[in-house]
């Protein structure tokens, strides 16, 4: 892999071609389109801003790209997904994880196709596809997070279908979400968990806003169930499949999260490359200063290191292998070194980094959240020792 700020993949013209014009769409049409509704980081996100973005991106081929052609997408390998997600948090675009339907679209939904029933793929996923419906995904609760299996919220038997009870937090886009796709504990069961697609219309379910995260975009929700009745038909799988299907996507997604932490850590190096080369101070340039340089080597380095080995798992995920321990390394190191190039960015910067709503301390923000989110730092490394120390346990 040779190292670049703006990688051109030569060695595979379709996917050049892809990023091209990704890159094209993003700092053109859509950036356009965002100065036209005068969005800033923190301004809130409804659907009437939304919807445009999913139907152009769904024009441009880009909505569901990753997706098997018969579903109408161009069935991306995971390595060719990364690359464009990295240029989506390389972008700094407000609506950009709309582009390829990270927030409620194509990409939230791909993995249950192997689970729906031909009733669901009709009436939910095909609709979530074509940019006609939106979904969000909850599992996490207030007591409910590492540990999932501490959930409360119930799924009661009754006559055609369940009755749903409980309280839901952080389900990214469900202020504008038509459905969930939520997990509950069975009634009367110790660990029996069951998946449903939940209809947030439905009588007994509540959408309120959520708490505004550290980024200061208002995108989560909390679902609120009150007895709210589920039919049968809408069960994803089988009963005490809950667990598998929110959680046998996570080994995939904690590595596809980590291209797109990357490409705001590639921005970053590039905002602060570009500011110490115009700052002058002390009657020179700040780019000239051995300590800033220093500094912005480190930062490449650190990138190029954390980029590399999140490929690598990529390929052989590409390959088929199951490359479990090393996505819990991936989230880790690149959740780490990320936030650390920030935080250079924002040194390099000085107070002008420190402005609330500076593009850096806006990167800054959001690569501090991803330490935490999809499981903190502290839970990789668990994972990690955890595979590390199985095999001496077993000897």
């Amino acid at each position: 892999m040779t190292f670049s700020l703006e990688p051109t993949y030569d060695e595979n013209p379709r996917l050049a071609g892809l990023v091209r014009d990704l890159r094209e769409y993003l700092h053109g049409e859509l950036a356009d389109y965002e100065e036209s509704l005068g969005l800033g980081p923190e301004v809130p996100l409804d659907r009437s801003m939304l919807e445009p973005v999913w139907r152009r991106s769904r024009q441009l081929g880009f909505y569901g790209i990753h997706l098997p052609e018969n579903l109408g997408g161009q069935a991306l390998s995971f390595t060719e997904l990364a690359a464009l997600k990295e240029e989506i948090g390389a972008s700094g675009r407000i609506l950009a994880t709309s582009v390829l339907g990270d927030m409620g679209g194509p990409l939230r939904i791909g993995a249950i196709f192997e689970y729906a029933t031909e009733y669901q793929v009709q009436t939910y996923l095909l609709p979530v596809v074509r940019a006609e419906r939106a979904c969000c995904f909850s599992m996490t609760e207030d007591d409910a997070g590492s540990d999932v299996r501490s959930m409360s919220t119930t799924a009661t038997p009754v006559p055609g279908g369940y009755r749903i009870t409980g309280h839901k937090v952080f389900s990214t886009g469900g202020t504008f979400a038509d459905f969930s796709i939520l997990v509950a504990r069975m009634a009367g069961s110790n660990d029996v968990y069951s998946a449903f697609l939940v209809d947030l219309d439905s009588p007994g379910c509540r959408v309120v806003p959520g708490d505004v995260p550290l980024t200061g975009q208002n995108i989560e929700s909390d679902i609120v169930l009150q007895a709210c009745f589920v039919p049968a038909e809408n069960l994803l799988g089988q009963e005490g499949q809950g667990l598998r299907i929110g959680l046998g996507r996570v080994t995939t997604n904690r590595l596809l999260h980590c291209p797109t932490a990357l490409g705001a850590a590639r921005q970053a190096i590039s905002l602060a490359v570009s500011f110490a080369g115009g700052r002058r101070v002390s009657g020179g340039l700040l780019v000239d200063k051995q300590s800033i340089q220093h500094k912005l080597a480190d930062m490449a380095t650190d990138y190029y290191a954390a980029r590399s080995m999140t490929y690598d798992a990529l390929a052989a995920l590409d390959r088929g292998a199951r490359p479990q321990v090393e996505s819990f390394m991936c989230k880790l190191f690149v959740a780490e070194r990320a936030f650390q190039i920030a935080d250079a960015a924002m040194q390099i910067h000085g107070k002008a980094g420190m402005v609330r709503g500076a593009p850096v301390e806006v990167i800054w923000r959001r690569l501090r959240m991803f330490r935490v989110l999809t499981g903190s730092s502290e839970i990789q490394r668990n994972s990690i020792i955890r595979e590390l120390v199985k095999p001496a346990v077993t000897v």
